[in-house]
């Protein structure tokens, strides 16, 4: 398979972001992951599970026998492309829109998926907020307490509110990111919450390892997702990926298999990791 290379055609999108105007278009394994099994009878809540690494890892799942809770914010139409997919594969598929910076929609959305499931497997934590900016001065109060409400503060939220319906197996999944490890100065508030989450992950499966809860992260290099071109300058989303021994962005359907690995039980004594998937740039 032949993936794209930089330079991507010149293209700007408004935060959030959508899969539709990008060119090229993500690859989320809609043709070629074939699942095997994996994750037969399990249920998932994937938060940004509407477009990129999440959308990915919900068609795997699927396709794998998971049943899913897609949350993301209010990106409606990519939610329902996602929910296609996983009902495709002869999933249910619960969509849950709102703001996971908010504790309140962080329990909505674990009752949600036990109302609906019954009972909760596992839990990734994927959705993400990022700017860029030049200088410090130009990152308002708000946009680094926005930051770290969707990146890290949600995460806490939805693990307590997740943590007493979870039995012993049970996988939580963390998304964390090459920014954990060497910091992109013009994500300043980003790259600081991706690094708290790798600290999160570690001290948290401390934390359940007697409940036998696995918990692990996921750290992505440049993954070609609508938060580049909604986020990042016209010059940093030409040459996206360009920076990788492999010279390239990542696409969503090459993240899939790490979150498959991580959520199923022949990863029973797999807590406390990061698995990183960077194309070649080093993650220590």
């Amino acid at each position: 398979m032949t993936d794209p290379r930089p330079p991507q055609p010149e293209q700007q999108q408004s935060m959030p972001g959508l899969t539709e105007p990008m060119d090229p278009r993500p690859d989320h394994g809609e043709t070629s992951y074939q699942g095997s099994g994996k994750l037969s009878g399990k249920t998932a809540i994937i938060t940004g599970g509407d477009s990129g690494i999440g959308r990915a890892v919900a068609l795997a799942f699927a396709r794998e026998g998971a049943d899913i809770l897609i949350s993301y914010l209010n990106e409606e139409e990519d939610a329902r492309e996602t929910a296609k997919w996983v009902e495709e594969a002869g999933r249910k598929a619960v969509l849950v829109p709102g703001d996971i910076g908010d504790p309140a929609h962080c329990r909505l959305i674990v009752d949600r998926a036990l109302e609906e499931f019954g009972d909760l497997h596992i839990l990734v934590n994927n959705a993400a907020h990022q700017a860029s900016f030049e200088k410090i001065g130009d990152i308002s109060d708000e946009e680094w307490q926005q930051t770290f409400a969707t990146n890290i503060h949600a995460m806490f939220y939805l693990v307590k509110a997740a943590e007493p319906h979870l039995a012993p197996g049970a996988s939580i999944i963390n998304t964390t990111s090459i920014n954990a490890d060497q910091p992109n100065a013009h994500l300043l508030a980003y790259a600081t919450t991706k690094g708290a989450i790798q600290n999160f992950t570690m001290g948290l499966a401390q934390l359940l390892a007697d409940k036998e809860i696995r918990v692990n992260c996921v750290a992505p290099g440049p993954i070609w997702t609508p938060l580049i071109p909604s986020t990042m300058p016209p010059e940093a989303v030409k040459n996206f990926g360009k920076n990788t021994p492999f010279g390239r962005a990542g696409q969503p359907r090459e993240l899939a298999s790490a979150y498959v690995m991580l959520a199923s039980d022949e990863s029973s004594y797999t807590t406390g990791a990061t698995v990183a998937v960077t194309g070649g740039r080093p993650f220590i």
